[in-house]
Formats: C-alpha cells, sequence, structure tokens
C-alpha cells in the first residue's frame, strides 16, 4: 500500500553503525543513546539494533523512555540522562535503570525508594545540569557509594563543543573531568568513567575512559555536520512518499499560500503529499530538493501542512503521478543528506530526524528485506 509519508529505517545499518563506534573505541563499552524515539528512528528498534551491534548500555533521558524499553522487552544496562522528579524517578528505578545524580538529597530520594545505581555527574563547562563544584560532586559519590541500597555506578560529565574540531574548550573540560574523576575512582574502582557524546568519541581517544555514549552517529549522521561516509557511517532513515499531483503551470500562475511562487514561463508544477504537519519544516520553502526518478527537483512554494510543490521544469522532467519521492535518501546515483538539509534550516542533522511527527510511520527493515512497521 502506499502511504502519503514513510520513514524508512534500515536497523542493519544501526548495527553497523554501532560496530564502527566499538571500533573506534576499543577499550571502552558502547552506551547506544535511544533517546526522544531514538532521534526520530523508533526507539525500540534502535535500541534492539545497538545491543545487536555491540551496544552493552542504553541511555535514555526520561524515566517514561526507560519504562517504554522495558516493556518492549528491552534487557540489559539502562542509563536515564536526564533531570527526574520526585514522581519520575521511581518509574526509572522500576524500570532498572541507573539514574544520574549531583544532589546529596538526590541521593537521599534513592535510597528512600530501595536504593539503586547512581552515577555522579560533574559540570566541566556544559552549564545545565550537574554540579560545577569538584567537592560537591565528590560528595554526591561518597554519599551513594555509602546509602543503603544504592551503588555509585559512574562518574560522568558531558561535552559542549566536541562537535567544534577547532574549539579547546573540549580539552579544558576533558582535563577537568579527569583531574575529577581519575583520583576518586581510586576509592570507587567500580565506578565506571564516561564522557564521550558522538563527536568525541570519533574525535579524541583519550575521552573514551570506561563508556562512550554516542547518540547521533549510530543512526549514521555525522556529529560534525558533514558527511557521514567520511567517518565510516551509514544513514539509517530514508523519507519517502510519492507524486499525488502532475499538473502545468503557466506564466503568472503561482503555486502555494501567499502565491511565493509565481511562474516567470510556463512549467509543470508536482504535488508531494508531505508537509510540516509531518515534520518536513516549513522553512525551506524554495530552498530544497527532493529526488524523483534519480533526478533532483527543486522544491517551490510555501511548505503547507500536508503538502509541499516541486517545479519539474517545462518538459515535466518525465515524472508522473505515482513516482516515488526520496525528500532523505538515495534514489539512482542521487542522495540528499540529513545534514545537507540541516544546513539549508541553519540547524543540526539531529532536529532533522527527530522532528518527523508521530503520523508518520517508520517502517524498519533489514537491508530492504523482512520490513516491519509500527
Amino acid at each position: 500500500m502506499t502511504v502519503r509519508a514513510l520513514a524508512a529505517v534500515n536497523v542493519a545499518a544501526i548495527e553497523r553503525n554501532v560496530a564502527r563506534l566499538r571500533s573506534a573505541a576499543p577499550g571502552a563499552a558502547v552506551c547506544a543513546v535511544v533517546k526522544a524515539d531514538g532521534y526520530g528512528h523508533g526507539a525500540l528498534a534502535a535500541a534492539i539494533a545497538a545491543q545487536a551491534g555491540g551496544a552493552s548500555w542504553l541511555a535514555v533521558a526520561t524515566a517514561r523512555e526507560a519504562a517504554g524499553l522495558r516493556a518492549g522487552g528491552v534487557g540489559g544496562r539502562l542509563l536515564v540522562l536526564g533531570a527526574l522528579s520526585d514522581e519520575e524517578l521511581p518509574v526509572a528505578l522500576a524500570a532498572g535503570a541507573d539514574v544520574v545524580a549531583w544532589r546529596e538529597s538526590f541521593v537521599e530520594r534513592v535510597a528512600a525508594l530501595g536504593g539503586g545505581r547512581v552515577h555522579a555527574k560533574l559540570d566541566t563547562g556544559m552549564g545545565r545540569l550537574g554540579t560545577r563544584d569538584p567537592d560537591e560532586a565528590t560528595r554526591v559519590a561518597a554519599a551513594a557509594a555509602a546509602a543503603s541500597g544504592t551503588m555509585l555506578a559512574g562518574l560522568m560529565t558531558h561535552f559542549a563543543t566536541a562537535d567544534e574540531r577547532d574549539d579547546r574548550f573540549f580539552d579544558e573540560q576533558l582535563a577537568r573531568f579527569a583531574a575529577w574523576a581519575l583520583p576518586l575512582r581510586a576509592d570507587h574502582p567500580r565506578a565506571l568513567l564516561h564522557a564521550a557524546n558522538s563527536a568525541a568519541t570519533l574525535r579524541d581517544a583519550a575521552a573514551h575512559f570506561d563508556l562512550v555514549r554516542p547518540g547521533i552517529a549510530i543512526y549514521g549522521m555525522d556529529p560534525f555536520g558533514e558527511d557521514p561516509a567520511a567517518r565510516g557511517l551509514e544513514p539509517a532513515l530514508e523519507l519517502r512518499s510519492y507524486v499525488a499531483e502532475v499538473k502545468p503551470c503557466a506564466a503568472g500562475e503561482s503555486t502555494g499560500y501567499g502565491r511565493r511562487f509565481i511562474a516567470s514561463a510556463p512549467t509543470v508544477i508536482a504535488t508531494v503529499p508531505v508537509g510540516y504537519g509531518d515534520g518536513w519544516r516549513r522553512g525551506p520553502t524554495s530552498a530544497a530538493e527532493v529526488l524523483v526518478g534519480g533526478r533532483r527537483f527543486p522544491l517551490v512554494g510555501t511548505v503547507s501542512m500536508d503538502n509541499i510543490t516541486l517545479d519539474l521544469g517545462p518538459d515535466g522532467g518525465g515524472v508522473e503521478i505515482g513516482d516515488d519521492a526520496v525528500l532523505i535518501g538515495a534514489q539512482g546515483e542521487q542522495r540528499i543528506l540529513a545534514e545537507a538539509i540541516a544546513d539549508r534550516l541553519g540547524t543540526i542533522n539531529y532536529e532533522v530526524t527527530c522532528a518527523l511527527a508521530a503520523r508518520v510511520p517508520r517502517l524498519h527493515h533489514r537491508d530492504g528485506a523482512a520490513p516491519e512497521s509500527r
């Protein structure tokens, strides 16, 4: 059955990307980040694929995400990276998830609920969660090690500029973390040290420690916003639709809200039934391309909630109603990367796939075989 918009996700590509990241950090375990519905790829399918590729840990941002993975039958170590309210903490602990602490009072809450595995977080420069005070972070670690039923499972931080390769703040953060964590681990030898996101995993072996936490890279997108193939990564997601209408457009005629495209000469317009209601941002109006028949055609007119329009040129480009249209992915020898779309939008590739709406079905497959939809 033809559907108006479809995100096809190759779980085999996710497996291979995780294996690639394991090879990039041979001395560290891999914690695959599958928060935000697996960056729009489908959290459960991404988690299973990541584990098949060699990830021994998974990470999410919320208690509900952790519970969802467990309900889907996912086992193994699970880390909730985000802040947890009094209502959310029991949900995370019931899911058997590790949690992150930077206040002693939080460790006390964990102990009061029967205990759990805690990772103490030092804010070395991200400026969000975590304490900036190394002494406080040490007290949190000691409290987690001492409280009844709790275990100090890790010492962690998060980098702010790892994806900016010429920015030396990354080195400052790395030095701050090492100065705090390495001596502390002498007192807590079972605690895992971890700091590296995708960019840091690929950038500097000194940031690997015991565990790396790649996110964007496991989905085959480049953390540096360039070509993922240059880093041995394989994009897992394609966004597809089809040509729903083809019609002539005379000089002076227009298409779309606000008449932002008015033909200066006779041309042919194709309508593709995908829009911002599907997560295809209104921002790339007249600044994006779509693949049809292995050719690139420019998007013209305003992106609407449910449709976009393409300029096929005066001869119609050989396009017919029912032809496949690719918004992200490859067709023939042409490809459109999430990185290119992000560049046009002035954003990052993360947002391109995370923005895909729930009404777009995800079809999970292995190199084109045995598709499963959700």
